[in-house]
C-alpha cells in the first residue's frame, strides 16, 4: 500500500470502528462478521422502449437526480442468510487449505447461529422500506469513506482514438468539437432520449446517465460527499494550471457551435504563457490530506468562489502540456496520462480529480476521459464517448449547428495568493503524486494470435475464457490462485450499481493445477477449462441477477 505523508495537524481524527474483524492465520484471512456491519450504516438483447427523462435540479448528497419517467425496475432483494453464507464458503474454498477451510466453516456456522440471525432480521426490515437497501450504503462505504486518492485507486482513464494533430489550430478545433459533442449528449439525456434497454425481460436502470454531468465529489475528513448540478450551463477549462469558466450556451439556452467554442479556447491559450500554481495537484492526494487542505483553501472567500464554480461545472477540460511519446510506448503513455497526469512537473496539476467527467486533450494526440467513479459506473461514460467519436467520424463539420451569440467570453477563475498552510499541503501533494506516478506500472498487451470469434467457435464465453487465462497466469507465477474480482452491473434494479463476480472457483483451481501438471493430458486440460468457464458463466449470470433464486 502506498504510504501518504501528511502535513502535521493538531486535530485528532476519530477512526470509525471496523465493520469486520480479520483473524490472521499463516497470512490467510478469515472473516468474522460483526453487528457493526449493519447497525453503523445509514439509512443482452437491446430493446428500445420509452426513454426516461431527468429532473434537472441541483442536489447535495443523496442518490442524485431522479428519472422523471419511472421505469419498471426491480426491488433489490435481501437474500436468505444461509444461501449467502454457502455462496461465501464456496468462493473461499479454493483460496484455503483443507484445514483452513474447516476453520472457516466453523467461524461461518458460529456466525449464522448467533449474531447472524439478528443481523439478517435487521436487514430484512430495512429491505421492506427501501427499493434498494444497498445503493446508498454502497456509495458511502465503497467510495465516499475510501481514504486513498481517487487518482489511480478509484478513477479510471478511458481513451478516445489516438489523434494526429497537424498543428495547434487543429488541436483546438478537435477539443471544441468534443466539448460540443458532450453538450449535445447532455441535451439527449435532459430530453429523455436515452433508449431504455432490456436484459431478458427486465429493463435496465438509466438513472446513472443523469448523475454524471455537473457532479463533483467534495473532500471531508472521514467521509466525502457528492454534489449534483445537472442544470449547470458551463464547463471549466484548465490550461497551464489556470482555470477558466466557459459557457456552452447562449442566453436562450442554445448550444454554441464548436467554432465559437474554439475561438474562446484560443483566447484562453493566448492569455496564458506562464504555468500557474498547481492547485489541482491537491485533488490527487489522499482524501483526508485533501480534506485538510480544502478546509484551509476555502477559508478565503475568493478561493471558495473559485472552487464552487469548478465544482458546479458540467465537466472540466484539461488542455495539457505536450509530452513527447516514446516509440512503442504510445498506448501506455496515453493511459497513464489519463490516470494520473504524469506527475507534478507535467500535467497532474492540470486536473480537478473530484469532477466526475474530466476531458483530457494533449497536443501529442492523446485524448480521453478521467472518470471519478463514485456517482455511476462506466456505461454512461462509454456510451457518451462512443456517441461523440461516431458523430465526429461521420461528419467533418460536426458542431456547426448551433448559436454563435456569446454574451460573455471565458472568465478566469482566480485563487488568492498561496499562503503557508496551503503551500505546505501542496508540497506534500506534489511529493505524493510523484511517488504514486513512479509506483504505477502499465503495459498494454495486444494479443495477435486469436480473438473472441475463435473463442466463440470453441463454444466458450470470451469473458470467462480471459478470466481463466488471468487465473492461470497468476497461478503460474505465484503457485496459488488469485482472489480475482470482476464487476457485474445490477441495472435491473432501481439505482443498481454492481455485484462482484468471483472468478476464482474450485473449477478454475482444478484447471490451473492441470495446466501446470506434466501428467495431465490435453483432453483433461481442455475438459477442465470448459468446466471452469461454465462455472464462471453461471456465477456471472447469478451476479447480474442479484443472486436471486
Amino acid at each position: 500500500m502506498h504510504a501518504y505523508q501528511s502535513a502535521p495537524v493538531e486535530r485528532t481524527v476519530q477512526t470509525p470502528s471496523s465493520e469486520m474483524r480479520l483473524l490472521s492465520n499463516s497470512n490467510k484471512v478469515f472473516w468474522n462478521l460483526t453487528k457493526l456491519s449493519i447497525s453503523n450504516q445509514t439509512p443482452n438483447v437491446l430493446v428500445k422502449l420509452q426513454p426516461a427523462s431527468y429532473r434537472s435540479k441541483s442536489t447535495d448528497g443523496g442518490d442524485g437526480p431522479e428519472a422523471s419517467t419511472k421505469q419498471k425496475l426491480l426491488t433489490y432483494p435481501v437474500l436468505p442468510l444461509n444461501e449467502t453464507l454457502q455462496r461465501f464458503l464456496l468462493t473461499a474454498q479454493p483460496l484455503l487449505t483443507p484445514s483452513e477451510f474447516e476453520k472457516q466453516k466453523k467461524i461461518t456456522q458460529k456466525f449464522e447461529e448467533n449474531e447472524g440471525e439478528k443481523l439478517q432480521g435487521l436487514l430484512e426490515e430495512v429491505g421492506k422500506c427501501e427499493k434498494n437497501w444497498l445503493a446508498h450504503r454502497w456509495l458511502t462505504n465503497a467510495y465516499l469513506k475510501y481514504r486513498d486518492p481517487v487518482t489511480v485507486y478509484v478513477s479510471p482513464g478511458m481513451t478516445f482514438p489516438y489523434q494526429q494533430f497537424k498543428d495547434m489550430r487543429e488541436y483546438v478545433k478537435y477539443t471544441a468539437q468534443v466539448i460540443y459533442g458532450l453538450g449535445e449528449f447532455k441535451g439527449i439525456v435532459d430530453a429523455g432520449e436515452i433508449p431504455i434497454v432490456k436484459m431478458g425481460k427486465n429493463e435496465l436502470d438509466n438513472s446513472q446517465f443523469g448523475k454524471v454531468f455537473g457532479t463533483c465529489r467534495i473532500p471531508i475528513r472521514g467521509t466525502d460527499r457528492i454534489v449534483y448540478n445537472p442544470s449547470s450551463n458551463y464547463v471549466v477549462v484548465i490550461y497551464k494550471n489556470h482555470f477558466y469558466k466557459l459557457s456552452l450556451y447562449d442566453s436562450e439556452g442554445n448550444l454554441l457551435t464548436s467554432a465559437t467554442l474554439a475561438k474562446q479556447l484560443e483566447e484562453i491559450r493566448d492569455a496564458e504563457s506562464n504555468v500557474g500554481v498547481p492547485y489541482g495537484v491537491l485533488t490527487t492526494d489522499s482524501r483526508d490530506n485533501w480534506a485538510e487542505a480544502y478546509e484551509q483553501l476555502v477559508k478565503n472567500p475568493e478561493n471558495a468562489a473559485t472552487v464552487k464554480t469548478i465544482q458546479g461545472a458540467l465537466f472540466t477540460v484539461s488542455m495539457d502540456e505536450c509530452i513527447d511519446l516514446k516509440p512503442g510506448q504510445e498506448t501506455n503513455q496515453l493511459i497513464l496520462g489519463l490516470i494520473h497526469g504524469n506527475g507534478s512537473r507535467v500535467n497532474s496539476g492540470n486536473r480537478w480529480m473530484d469532477k466526475t467527467i474530466q476531458l483530457v486533450v494533449n497536443p501529442n494526440g492523446n485524448v480521453g476521459f478521467t472518470y471519478e467513479h463514485s456517482p455511476a459506473e462506466g456505461q454512461p461514460i462509454a456510451m457518451m464517448m462512443d456517441y461523440v467519436v461516431k458523430k465526429m467520424a461521420e461528419d467533418a463539420d460536426f458542431g456547426s449547428c448551433g448559436s454563435t451569440n456569446v454574451e460573455c467570453g471565458p472568465q478566469k477563475l482566480s485563487f488568492a495568493p498561496l499562503n503557508d498552510c496551503v503551500g505546505q499541503w501542496l508540497f506534500y501533494a506534489n511529493r505524493n503524486i510523484d511517488k504514486l506516478v513512479n509506483d504505477l506500472q502499465c503495459n498494454v498487451l495486444k494479443f495477435p494470435c486469436y480473438g473472441k470469434n475463435y473463442i466463440k467457435k470453441q463454444k466458450l464465453g470470451p469473458d470467462s475464457f480471459v478470466q481463466m487465462a488471468l487465473q492461470l497466469a497468476f497461478y503460474k507465477i505465484h503457485k496459488v490462485p488469485a482472489a480475482q474480482y470482476e464487476s457485474a452491473h445490477l441495472r435491473i434494479f432501481e439505482n443498481g450499481r454492481t455485484e462482484t463476480i468471483r472468478s476464482c472457483s474450485n473449477e478454475s483451481l482444478a484447471f490451473c493445477k492441470a495446466m501446470t501438471s506434466s501428467s495431465a493430458s490435453l483432453e483433461e486440460k481442455a475438459g477442465l477449462l470448459r468446466q471452469a468457464v461454465v462455472a464462471h458463466q453461471q456465477y456471472a449470470k447469478n451476479a447480474l441477477q442479484g443472486n436471486r433464486r
